[in-house]
């Protein structure tokens, strides 16, 4: 009984909320390195974790994801900068339109759908949100793109591997 509650649980929802607030804590607080190519952040690098989390939290719950990263906004909003959640969750929004679109159109296997969606959502997130806070640069948006879809190849590299070993199993 209670471990069936337990399972239940959106263990992956409540890290995926923090890891919103938390981003967009380091954005706002991080200094800036210069590099040749435009100004860059650590924070361009984290943020790739949270799509990972995001991506656990939306197995979990499905759309209703969508509520646990308003709720991110709105913890954002109140502790962070109205600016910055406004910008995350604008660039939220139009990449998960992206990401929904291609995740739901296509009928390819499950990690085909997330690597694909995910080539398409993480340069419009980045792009998006970089430019409404001010930070756009070559340096920025490329380690932030390269960041989000490491952890999309990561989640394709375990799925394909689940995949592939299921069907060793079946063939057997």
């Amino acid at each position: 009984m209670v471990r069936s509650c337990l399972q239940r649980l959106p263990w992956w929802t409540l890290p995926y909320i923090g890891s919103i607030v938390l981003v967009n804590w380091l954005f706002v607080t991080l200094p800036m390195v210069p590099t040749p190519w435009g100004n860059w952040t650590f924070a361009n690098i984290v943020v790739g974790f949270v799509f990972i989390l995001r991506d656990m939290a939306q197995r979990q719950l499905g759309h209703y994801v969508l509520l646990a990263t308003a709720l991110g906004g709105l913890f954002t909003w109140a502790t962070v900068d109205p600016a910055v959640a406004l910008a995350s969750v604008t660039a939220f929004i139009i990449a998960e339109m992206a990401d929904w679109a291609v995740y739901s159109f296509t009928k390819r296997p499950l990690h085909e759908r997330i690597l694909w969606s995910s080539a398409l959502s993480a340069p419009l997130d980045t792009i998006v949100f970089q430019h409404m806070i001010g930070i756009l640069t070559p340096a920025a948006f490329s380690m932030e793109t390269a960041s989000k879809m490491l952890g999309a190849v990561a989640v394709w590299l375990v799925l394909r591997r689940r995949m592939q070993a299921e069907a060793v199993g079946i063939g057997q």
